[in-house]
């Protein structure tokens, strides 16, 4: 399994009341009074943004695209989607470009202290057996570490 220490987005103080709280995202600062929580659709938004800004040096960055099996839904929307292939615990994120021996990334969003639940971590198993690079990211930082030192050709 991948590996990666972050060091980023912890330390930061709410400009509004002054309580610590965590940085959403790689490009902004700490402003957030509502919740003081990240959000892994922040934290999503807030890597597609960074990878926006990065397809002059990786223009492989513009394959990258997130996997809507998330999210609440109604029971005949969602019986809907699983007879059209909707699978649960498939990771969030897709970035089906090959670096040395591996076949594409994958990477599963996660914030604060949320985890993998069982079916993701199968999931992600599954794919690393299959010659991909699959992973939990806890934020957007370790994300783009994890992004960028794939595509610089490292695990």
């Amino acid at each position: 399994m991948y590996e990666i220490k972050s060091k980023f987005s912890d330390g930061c103080i709410c400009s509004s009341c002054g309580l610590p709280c965590k940085a959403i995202g790689f490009l902004s600062s700490a402003k957030l009074h509502k919740s003081h929580t990240q959000h892994e659709a922040a934290e999503q938004e807030a890597l597609f943004r960074w990878a926006s800004y990065q397809y002059g040096i990786y223009p492989e960055l513009r394959l990258m695209h997130h996997i809507p099996n998330g999210g609440s839904r109604n029971k005949q929307e969602a019986a809907n989607l699983k007879k059209q292939g909707v699978k649960s615990g498939v990771p969030d994120i897709c970035l089906p470009v090959p670096r040395g021996k591996y076949h594409g990334l994958y990477i599963e969003m996660k914030a604060g202290k949320n985890k993998a639940t069982d079916n993701q971590s199968k999931w992600l198993e599954a794919l690393n057996n299959q010659g991909y690079v699959a992973v939990v990211c806890v934020g957007c930082a370790q994300a783009v570490e994890v992004i960028t030192k794939y595509l610089s050709g490292g695990k």
